[in-house]
């Protein structure tokens, strides 16, 4: 237990301030040693190695603490990259998706137009082969034009 006259004004003792502080500097530099990084007073009383009681009693501390984490916010720099790479990737995803809702549509009109084609083709066959009484020969099956012209 820390006595009186050994608590400086951050209301615990020397070593305890200077671990809290060193402890608030790895954390907010996302270099941690004891925990995962996040910044939560919980990382910091265990970066800190010292007990919650002991970190609740260093209330300048904990103001310095309040006010690094109400100006940066409760995400240290790699989890900022990571959310900021998030963000790229979901933007990058949506204009993909919409490209391929595009394209869906193109296809869809392609295939509608191609089998619309496909059904007059075959309706046009039957009525030549009506009138003629002869049945189409199909483009593939027709002799080559040098094989028609000998002079060629």
């Amino acid at each position: 237990m820390t006595t009186p006259s050994r608590m400086t004004c951050d209301g615990v003792s020397p070593d305890t301030a200077k671990a809290l502080r060193a402890a608030m500097q790895r954390l907010f530099a996302g270099k941690p040693q004891s925990t995962d990084g996040r910044l939560t007073k919980e990382n910091l009383w265990r970066e800190a190695q010292v007990s919650r009681a002991t970190m609740n009693r260093a209330r300048p501390i904990l103001a310095e603490w309040d006010a690094r984490i109400a100006e940066q916010g409760k995400t240290t720099a790699g989890e900022a990259r990571r959310d900021e790479e998030i963000s790229r990737l979901r933007t990058k995803l949506a204009a993909k998706t919409h490209e391929c809702a595009l394209l869906e549509k193109k296809l869809k009109a392609a295939a509608t137009a191609i089998a619309a084609l496909h059904h007059e083709n075959c309706a046009l066959r039957d009525e030549i082969g009506r009138r003629q009484g002869a049945t189409v020969v199909a483009l593939e099956e027709r002799p080559s034009r040098a094989a028609r012209d000998p002079l060629g």
